[in-house]
């Protein structure tokens, strides 16, 4: 599969009574509604696989690319109320439609996310339904899986926290507020950098105290990996030398951001 290299993102418009989606032009070619229909690319034997979760994105493959095609589930309690519908407050307040934008303005800013690919609004009464599409990336593993593995003693290098807290602080330097900062939204590709993904209801903001709120978000989740069954070994990768460094890098990287980006 090909790879794209960084490119200003682009915006097109189809819509109809029923829905109105958002593509990027240059990274779908021939794009119509069946993009978002897992069942069309089953059918065409292009399906490469699932994410862990709820079972709510899909791989799939088009001309040449591989994509991420998630279905927006709710979690909780309010599951049990509607699994997929959320009170529609209008098309720009919807959850893929801002997310779509939040990730090409991300992009526009060379920040290391998933390129955005297309979003699906469908509104129906009250409420409305949503997906999103985004590029697939290759050779990478979540900071959540890469905790584990450590802890089954397999084979890997060595985490660089420092570079992780560096990456965090380029998103908190440009105002990027991340709704849900975990280990499963952090991954490392084949080079070691780090990548953040899944911005749905992120916003940005002027930085201030929620970027401590993030960071504390995080170290719940690293802990709670690390306090899991299949994850209970003297060869914990997390502890307090690695938060540290993780601090340490956060900090020396919005230190060299340009005052512009740090608000």
């Amino acid at each position: 599969m090909t790879t794209d290299p960084a490119h200003d993102p682009q915006e097109r418009r189809l819509e109809n009574e029923r829905q109105v989606m958002l593509y990027d032009p240059s990274l779908a070619g021939n794009f119509d509604a069946r993009w978002f229909d897992g069942d069309h690319w089953r059918v065409a034997a292009a399906l490469r696989g699932s994410a862990p979760g709820r079972g709510s994105t899909v791989f799939f493959a088009a001309d040449g690319r591989e994509y991420a095609l998630r279905h927006y589930r709710r979690g909780g309690l309010a599951a049990r109320v509607s699994a997929d519908r959320y009170l529609d407050t209008g098309e720009h307040r919807s959850r893929p439609i801002a997310e779509f934008r939040i990730t090409q303005q991300l992009q526009r800013l060379g920040l290391p996310v998933a390129a955005v690919v297309a979003a699906r609004y469908q509104p129906q009464g009250l409420t409305y339904r949503g997906d999103l599409i985004t590029l697939r990336l290759h050779d990478v593993q979540t900071l959540a899986a890469l905790l584990r593995a450590a802890a089954r003693g397999e084979p890997m290098p060595a985490l660089d926290w420092a570079r992780v807290g560096g990456t965090i602080a380029r998103f908190h330097g440009a105002g990027l507020d991340h709704a849900d900062l975990n280990a499963h939204n952090l991954l490392r590709d084949a080079q070691g950098g780090w990548h953040l993904i899944d911005f749905d209801r992120a916003r940005f903001r002027r930085p201030g105290l929620w970027c401590d709120a993030n960071l504390v978000r995080l170290r719940r989740s690293l802990l709670k990996v690390c306090d899991s069954a299949d994850c209970d070994s003297p060869r914990r990768e997390f502890d307090e030398r690695a938060w540290s460094q993780l601090l340490a890098g956060y900090r020396e990287e919005r230190q060299r951001l340009p005052a512009a980006t740090t608000g």
